[in-house]
C-alpha cells in the first residue's frame, strides 16, 4: 500500500462533527452501521466526559469513547448527515 493509498484509507470520507452536548469537534466517517471511525481534532480533555475520567486519574487511553458522542452521532446519522459506506 502507497502513501497516498493509505492516508485516503484512513481518512477518506471523513466528515467534521460538533458533539451537540458539548461542542467538541471530531472527523467522523460512516463505514457501516456498526462501524464508526471517529478521529478527535482536538483534545479529547475538551470533552466533558474525558476530562472528568482524566480528573478522578484515570488514564483516558481506557475509554473507547464518549458515549454522549455516539449518541451525538447516531443522530447526525439518523438525520441524512453521514451516509454509511457500507450499507449492507
Amino acid at each position: 500500500m502507497t502513501t497516498a493509498e493509505r492516508t485516503e484509507f484512513l481518512a477518506g470520507g471523513m466528515r467534521p462533527h460538533a458533539c451537540a452536548s458539548c461542542g467538541t469537534r471530531v472527523l467522523v466517517k460512516k463505514n457501516s452501521l456498526k462501524h464508526t471511525s471517529i478521529q478527535w481534532t482536538s483534545d479529547a480533555g475538551s470533552c466533558p466526559v474525558f476530562a472528568e475520567h482524566a480528573a478522578g486519574g484515570a488514564p483516558t487511553a481506557l475509554l473507547d469513547t464518549c458515549p454522549k458522542l455516539v449518541d451525538s452521532i447516531g443522530a447526525a446519522v439518523r438525520g441524512g448527515e453521514f451516509g454509511v459506506l457500507d450499507a449492507g
